[in-house]
């Protein structure tokens, strides 16, 4: 059975690296080194943080300061539906 809260911040990393890369992709920042001057970080780090599948520990905390820097607000997802009381039964 998976951990719910593991499973929370699985879902908030997908909803943040997607809020993020769309926020990007509006704004035409399509290369390695100009995301990487837009989130603050070196280029690699910031294509790997934003790119990659696998989820890590400290990946929610790293997109949360990103979308701080680019001022954008992202909708948490709803625990609720996670502890299975938003389940149809």
């Amino acid at each position: 059975m998976c951990d719910p809260t593991r499973q929370a911040e699985r879902l908030l990393a997908i909803r943040l690296r997607y809020t993020i890369n769309t926020h990007l992709e509006d704004r035409a920042v399509t290369t390695p080194a100009a995301i990487g001057v837009a989130v603050g970080l070196p280029a690699a780090e910031a294509v790997g943080l934003l790119t990659r599948r696998q989820w890590r520990a400290g990946d929610v905390a790293a997109l949360q300061a990103v979308a701080g820097r680019l001022r954008l607000e992202v909708v948490l997802p709803d625990t609720e539906l996670l502890r299975g009381k938003g389940r149809a039964q």
